[in-house]
């Protein structure tokens, strides 16, 4: 009997302890690794992800910082996954990487995770979800979108009573002005233009922008557009109203360079904006005397900017995959947009938001130029675009160095870029 009775305690306390087992196990706190790069500012970001984790006690997030531009970026993560690493669960993507992903099933479908999908998606800008989506399934939802502008020092334009340019060449015309004029006063390191030139992402974009506001496309290259356009960026150089080095110069040197009062004329995104505001880990130089408009065109041709921004993919080896959209909702929620407008400068993927009073408040461009980010064109859209962006970017990087003509690099991009773009 007393075995019985023993027998008969211990079921009965294993029963009682069962459900704060159960609890336990389920309460055990999930971790979400989050992949981005530096130039996406971090910083930023980790405050909203611990916002999340306090309404969302179950879930912690941490991020895992990789390299300062998309290609290194896409290199590490083009190692893990194809690894099949499960180790992270969410990478922040160019907007040119989705159907790279996609392709590689790399990138986990979202369509089941989003109840009423379309409906819940006419909130955003239709660009930013056309870029996410891959034979009408949506492998990302939207960080945010971009566009390059044409940044200027409303201070020396003012100065010597000049406009802001609508064409290239008046751009050139009162960058070597303002230039000889500064010099002769003693500022002889003023940069009459500053763009990317580096063999990166954001010298592909340059390269298009002058291809398309020259009336050409991507698909023909090998052209008068072409050689417009390339001769612009080469010119540039030799004229010495763009710096020698600018075959090595990357997005964000072009950022730190104007922030430190040395440019006049720069192409950039408008993350560089808060930089510019003193929204940064550097000081400024230019606060209060910066302008942005849309990119200047060849003659009467429109202007024409590349489309930015960066996606939220969930990766197809995660072990947390329901939280990790939980996240990405969290993310593009109107909350968080606005914070990352206000405090980033980024571009809401949200429509409501350009008429955002805290929005426009901090970014008073943004309502302006709501067309331009409206109506920016994408670079081609296929699952080979790493070897179109290298194709691009490395013959244009070596013409601006002078270690190509200008007549080789176009003949060299049309070959390799004709089979891909089909």
């Amino acid at each position: 009997m007393k075995n019985a009775a023993f027998v008969l305690r211990t079921l009965l306390l294993s029963a009682a302890l069962l459900p704060a087992a159960q609890a336990q196990t389920v309460s055990s706190p999930t971790t979400l690794t989050v992949f981005m790069g530096s130039q996406q500012r971090p910083e930023i970001f980790q405050p909203i992800f611990d916002r999340f984790s306090k309404q969302n006690p179950n879930i912690r997030v941490k991020i895992e910082q990789g390299g300062a531009t998309s290609e290194a970026q896409n290199q590490y993560l083009t190692t893990v996954l194809a690894a099949r690493d499960p180790s992270l669960d969410i990478f922040l993507i160019d907007v040119v990487r989705p159907a790279t992903f996609a392709a590689a099933g790399w990138a986990e479908p979202l369509d089941s995770y989003i109840p009423s999908k379309d409906q819940y998606l006419k909130a955003f800008l239709p660009g930013t979800i056309a870029s996410a989506t891959v034979n009408g399934k949506l492998y990302a939802l939207p960080a945010f979108t971009d566009a390059q502008f044409l940044y200027y020092r409303k201070d020396l334009l003012a100065k010597y009573g000049a406009k802001v340019p609508t064409t290239w060449d008046e751009l050139t015309a009162t960058a070597a002005k303002i230039t000889k004029a500064e010099g002769a006063t003693g500022n002889s390191n003023l940069q009459g233009f500053n763009f990317q030139g580096a063999p990166i992402e954001g010298t592909v974009c340059n390269f298009l922008e002058m291809l398309w506001s020259a009336g050409g496309d991507a698909g023909n290259v090998d052209s008068a557009q072409g050689q417009q356009g390339l001769n612009f960026l080469v010119n540039s150089v030799k004229s010495k109203l763009s710096p020698a080095s600018s075959a090595e110069i990357k997005t964000d040197d072009s950022r730190q360079q104007f922030q430190a009062g040395k440019v006049l004329f720069g192409l950039n995104w408008s993350y560089a904006w808060a930089h510019f505001q003193g929204k940064s880990p550097d000081p400024t130089l230019v606060k209060g005397n910066v302008g942005v408009a849309k990119l200047p065109a060849f003659g009467k041709n429109s202007s024409s900017t590349c489309v930015g921004g960066w996606q939220w993919g969930v990766s197809s080896y995660s072990k947390n995959k329901a939280a990790a959209v939980k996240l990405l909702q969290y993310m593009v929620s109107s909350d968080v947009q606005r914070d990352l407008a206000v405090n980033g400068a980024y571009l809401p993927v949200r429509r409501a938001l350009y008429n955002d009073a805290a929005v426009v408040a901090a970014n008073p461009h943004f309502k302006t130029l709501f067309p331009v980010v409206s109506n920016a064109r994408s670079r081609p859209v296929t699952p080979a675009y790493p070897r179109v962006s290298e194709i691009i970017r490395t013959n244009v990087s070596a013409a601006v160095s002078g270690n190509k003509t200008v007549d080789a690099a176009l003949k060299d991009m049309q070959q390799g870029l004709a089979p891909l773009l089909k």
